[in-house]
């Protein structure tokens, strides 16, 4: 794994940690219970909740757009799916 994916995997974690810790938006808390609940890792839960924050950081990083707190939300109530990622 590059240094630069291990950094951006580092922002995502502590970004999710700091919505978890302020309860905003409430749904990653609500995701990462519900994934927990359904046999996944909290570890695994954090890695999937990543890929549905990716989008939105990249949008904001690297194309100067607002952050969509819809479409990021509705990306987590899709979680463990993620149709949204293209192979």
């Amino acid at each position: 794994m590059s240094e630069e994916h291990l950094e951006t995997q580092e922002l995502l974690f502590e970004v999710l940690e700091n919505q978890l810790a302020d309860n905003n938006p409430k749904q990653v808390k609500e995701t990462l219970m519900r994934l927990c609940m359904t046999g996944h890792s909290r570890e695994d839960a954090l890695e999937l909740m990543a890929c549905a924050l990716a989008p939105e950081m990249e949008a904001v990083i690297e194309r100067n757009e607002s952050f969509n707190l819809p479409r990021y939300i509705e990306h987590l109530a899709l979680l463990p799916d993620m149709p949204w990622v293209t192979e």
